[in-house]
């Protein structure tokens, strides 16, 4: 077989056992009240996944912002984490945009993997931070654009929360913010915990046409059970900075003993028509760009990915 088939097992990545959580036990969350706004109504709900204890809406005293057992939110002029106040308003006008959900999720060890993997965290520091006019010129959008994106349930859960002065357990909008939290929670680390399993099972296989080479992530059949065994693949690449090396996935068939094939990203050097009238191949799509087959074994799966595999196109 023509070209060069390398295997590669990728390094592994921080443990979960690294997120560090809060010692204190939390009796009240405090935040401002007046107008409410999307960074404290998300701090409170992570705060929530951890410690579902009442919410307030007041200035802070003296006295909560000493309390390590009060969690003061997005006011009171001071972070300190050490006594669970997480405000931003006192930082300089150059600091980086952050906002009081930046501040709860970087306590929580969370924060990197937030900002990896949630993509509306980011505009939402900067718009809380900056303002809508900023935040538009720095998405390079008209502002115009960013009214069009709001929801009514933005509005409906915002504007709920700057009515009320006080949240408790079993009240509807406080166990929503709840699901909220421990959704966002769970997410970060479920995918934190998957790309963990990925880094230990999958490999790269290197190939090469006319002098061109390529690679392909492979994900061997496992016994972790998973029901979409694709699942945090394109997270995957992209945290290992190689989206613009892999052309290809292949990873177990969720419905049969087989693997799928797949371009990365439709990357158009891969084209599984190529190997539509192969014995072992019992699906291929009209455009290329997925393929199953029944084949297990290594050394076929690179054979029908070589076969695949299209020269570079230059433009």
């Amino acid at each position: 077989m023509a070209g060069s088939l390398l295997t590669k097992t990728m390094p592994a990545v921080r443990p979960l056992s690294s997120f560090p959580f809060m010692p204190t036990a939390l009796t009240t969350l405090l935040t401002h009240p007046g107008g409410a706004h999307k960074d404290e109504f998300l701090a409170c709900s992570v705060l929530l996944a951890l410690h579902p204890v009442p919410i307030v809406r007041r200035e802070p005293t003296n006295e909560d912002l000493a309390s390590p057992a009060i969690a003061v939110v997005d006011v009171g002029h001071s972070h300190d984490p050490a006594l669970n106040n997480f405000d931003h308003h006192q930082l300089s006008k150059d600091h980086p945009p952050t906002c009081a959900l930046s501040l709860v999720l970087r306590h929580q060890g969370l924060y990197e993997d937030a900002r990896r993997f949630c993509e509306w965290l980011e505009p939402a520091e900067w718009f809380d931070a900056r303002g809508p006019y900023a935040t538009a010129d720095w998405l390079g959008v008209d502002r115009a654009v960013l009214n069009k994106l709001n929801s009514p349930i933005d509005v409906t859960l915002l504007r709920r929360f700057a009515l009320v002065t006080h949240l408790s357990p079993g009240e509807p909008l406080w166990e929503i913010m709840r699901f909220i939290g421990v959704d966002l929670i769970d997410y970060l680390k479920s995918l934190r915990a998957r790309l963990n399993f990925l880094a230990q099972h999958t490999e790269i296989w290197n190939l090469e046409r006319h002098g061109q080479e390529a690679q392909v992530l492979f994900l061997p059949r496992t016994e972790s059970g998973d029901d979409e065994p694709s699942n945090g693949l394109d997270r995957f690449v992209e945290e290992r900075g190689l989206t613009e090396k892999i052309v290809g996935l292949v990873y177990p068939d969720r419905r049969g003993a087989g693997f799928g094939l797949t371009r990365f990203r439709d990357n158009p050097r891969l084209d599984f028509t190529r190997i539509v009238k192969e014995p072992d191949v019992h699906f291929a799509h009209a455009r290329g760009f997925v393929a199953k087959t029944s084949a297990t074994e290594p050394n076929r799966l690179k054979e029908l990915l070589q076969r695949s595999l299209l020269e570079p196109r230059h433009s």
